[in-house]
C-alpha cells in the first residue's frame, strides 16, 4: 500500500472525527446556553407544531432572507440547494449497491456543480460591492469562499478536465468506512479536491460555516409566541429561584 493511501486515509480520519465531534460539542454548547428571554420573531406561531413548520420553511426556502434582500436570497438559494445536490450524488461513492434515488439524482447533481460556482460568485461579489457587507467581511469570510469555490472547481475539472478512476475512488472510500483500506489514484485533480474537502471538513466546527446546525438553536425562531399564556425563564435563573426558596429567601 502507497504512503500517499496511507497518508489520506488518515487524513480523512482525522477530518471526520473532528467534523462529527467538534458538531456535537459546539450543539451541545447551543443547547446549554440559557435563553433568558422570549424574542420570537413576530409574527410568530403560537405552537411547538408551528415552531416547527416555520423553522421548515426558514431552512428550505430561507424565508427571511427572502423578505430582506431579494438577490442576495437568489443566490444563497442557489448555492445550498446546488450544494445539497452535490452531496446527494457523492453518495454513490459511499454506497454499494448505489441506492435508486441516488441513482435519480445523478445528472441533476452534476449540473448543480455549475449552479453552486454561480451561486458562490454572486455571494462573494457582494462582499465587494456592497459597502456596508464589505466593512463587517474579514478574511476568514473570504476564505471560506474560496475553500467552497475550489472544491466545487476542482470537482467539476475532474469531470470536464482530468478524469479520474471512479472505481477505485469509490473502492478507496467504501475501504475507509470497512476500515479495509484500498489504493487511491494519485490524479493530482483528485488529489487537491480530497484534501480541500478535508481541510473543509476540519476547519466546518469552528467557522461561520456553523450556521447550518446553529439555526435550529436560534431563539429568534425556535421559540413559541406564548409569552403572556406561560412564564418563561432560562435555565440558570429557575436554579437561582428554586435554592433561594429552599434558603427561605
Amino acid at each position: 500500500m502507497s504512503a500517499l493511501t496511507v497518508l489520506y486515509a488518515l487524513l480523512f480520519y482525522v477530518a471526520a472525527a473532528t467534523l462529527v465531534g467538534g458538531v456535537a460539542y459546539q450543539c451541545w454548547v447551543y443547547a446549554r446556553t440559557p435563553q433568558p428571554l422570549k424574542i420570537p420573531i413576530p409574527p410568530a406561531p403560537a405552537t411547538r407544531r408551528g415552531v416547527a413548520l416555520r423553522m421548515l420553511v426558514e431552512v428550505t426556502l430561507f424565508r427571511s432572507l427572502f423578505r430582506s434582500n431579494k438577490w442576495i436570497w437568489l443566490f444563497g438559494w442557489i448555492f445550498h440547494v446546488a450544494l445539497l445536490a452535490v452531496l446527494l450524488r457523492h453518495l454513490r461513492y459511499f454506497t454499494e449497491p448505489v441506492w435508486a434515488w441516488v441513482a435519480l439524482v445523478q445528472p441533476a447533481g452534476l449540473y448543480a456543480g455549475f449552479a453552486m460556482l454561480a451561486g458562490l460568485a454572486g455571494l462573494w461579489a457582494r462582499r465587494f460591492l456592497v459597502d456596508r457587507v464589505r466593512y463587517i467581511s474579514s478574511p476568514s469570510d473570504h476564505l471560506m469562499l474560496a475553500l467552497l469555490a475550489a472544491i466545487a472547481a476542482s470537482g467539476l475539472a475532474m469531470k470536464y478536465l482530468a478524469h479520474t478512476d471512479i472505481v477505485a475512488l469509490k473502492a478507496f472510500f467504501l475501504g475507509l468506512m470497512a476500515f479495509d483500506w484500498q489504493a487511491l489514484p494519485a490524479d493530482p485533480v483528485l488529489l487537491v479536491h480530497l484534501a480541500l474537502v478535508a481541510a473543509l471538513m476540519i476547519v466546518f466546527p469552528v467557522s461561520k460555516l456553523l450556521h447550518a446546525p446553529g439555526v435550529f438553536f436560534s431563539p429568534s425562531l425556535n421559540q413559541v409566541d406564548d409569552a403572556r399564556e406561560r412564564r418563561h425563564a432560562a435555565g440558570w435563573s429557575a436554579r437561582i429561584v428554586h435554592v433561594s426558596r429552599a434558603r427561605g429567601g
